[in-house]
């Protein structure tokens, strides 16, 4: 376990019980010996104590309780009635998903997920939307540009003029089947969560890491559970570029 996979894993800690997750408790021990984890640590445990202490402040409504019940009684209502059209739609996914090879692994490569750029754009969004620790925190792009070369990660990008211009928050490199994945966060502007690094992201990968690329280098736009995404090729890369929204909170910066 690295530095930045410890930080992934201690975003989940929230009290001494939780050093019972063999996870965490990889990731606390790495910390102890490591003085910048340690530090980060410390800053992260007062941080939720803070929110922690601003939540016992606020004062809970009057009939707050009889309005949750009501709002679940209706709200479960709603559920009985679309359980069957979401029980319709499931399977329909299941059978699209098997006839798209979503659920099949390679042949030769067991332990590797499918060379699909479906499966591919879903698991780097999915990655985005968890939560993460970046390797590289800095507002500038000449710095990403040479930690990706430095670590032997695709540097040789081009960003979109608008994308240029967004504030940028820093990076991370992800693997692929063994491939490196270059990923710069980039900020829109909009309030973030707590522990949110960014909310406008792009990977970078080598194209012909992916057997279904398309040819043309128009974007291509895919929402995936609120998430737009824009899909381009250009030269020998491949660009995945996200964001929370509909179609149009991507295309601008494009």
């Amino acid at each position: 376990m690295n530095r930045a996979e410890a930080k992934t894993i201690l975003l989940l800690y929230r009290s001494e019980a939780d050093a019972a997750d063999p996870q965490i408790a990889e990731a606390l021990a790495l910390a102890k010996d490591d003085p910048e984890l340690t530090r980060w640590f410390q800053d992260y445990c007062a941080a939720q104590q803070i929110m922690r202490e601003k939540f016992r402040q606020v004062a809970v409504p009057p009939a707050l309780k009889e309005q949750i019940i009501a709002e679940r009684a209706v709200m479960l209502e709603k559920r009985r009635r679309k359980k069957k059209v979401l029980l319709a739609a499931l399977a329909a996914l299941i059978i699209a998903a098997i006839g798209l090879g979503l659920f099949a692994w390679p042949h030769g490569r067991k332990g590797r997920p499918s060379d699909s750029i479906i499966v591919y754009r879903a698991w780097m969004i999915d990655f985005a939307t968890r939560g993460y620790a970046m390797d590289l925190s800095t507002n500038h792009l000449e710095p990403i540009h040479a930690f990706f070369a430095q670590r032997q990660a695709p540097a040789d990008y081009r960003l979109p003029a608008p994308l240029a211009q967004a504030p940028a928050t820093g990076c991370t490199v992800r693997d692929w089947n063994g491939l490196k994945v270059s990923m710069i966060c980039f900020r829109t502007g909009k309030p973030l969560a707590a522990n949110q690094a960014g909310d406008l992201w792009l990977f970078v990968i080598d194209r012909h890491a992916l057997k279904d690329v398309p040819a043309a280098t128009a974007p291509q736009f895919t929402d995936l559970n609120g998430i737009a995404t824009a899909t381009w090729v250009q030269g020998d890369k491949l660009y995945v570029l996200g964001t929370p929204g509909d179609e149009a909170a991507v295309r601008k910066y494009l």
